[in-house]
């Protein structure tokens, strides 16, 4: 899985158990793609503060994941729907079959 997508994954998970603070240069930095100089600037903190706290929030939100996995059953899941979609449309169209189309399709809006 692609780091950023990773990284999008967790902070989703996770991301509410940061300090508002770790949050806001997190987001900063990992979504919103600014700079480390940037945010320093912005946060009235040092270069090496911004990326030092982005390193720990990475090592917060990993640990979560170690111990919860919520982001890998929510992958596996994703991965199971989506095999149930492509058999649905690889044969005939039964009623069964649409059923089974329409649940995944539900399932995958909820996640």
């Amino acid at each position: 899985m692609n780091k950023l997508i990773e990284q999008a994954l967790l902070y989703d998970f996770y991301g509410e158990l940061l300090t508002k603070h770790q949050r806001q240069v997190y987001e900063e930095v990992v979504l919103n793609d600014y700079s480390i100089s940037e945010v320093a600037q912005a946060s009235g903190i040092s270069r090496q503060g911004v990326s030092d706290m982005v390193r720990r929030c990475n090592k917060i939100l990993e640990g979560y994941e170690d111990k919860l996995h919520l982001v890998e059953k929510f992958v596996h899941i994703k991965e199971h729907v989506n095999q149930i979609r492509e058999l649905t449309h690889s044969g005939a169209q039964t009623e069964v079959m649409r059923q089974i189309e329409e649940i995944s399709t539900d399932i995958l809006e909820e996640l």
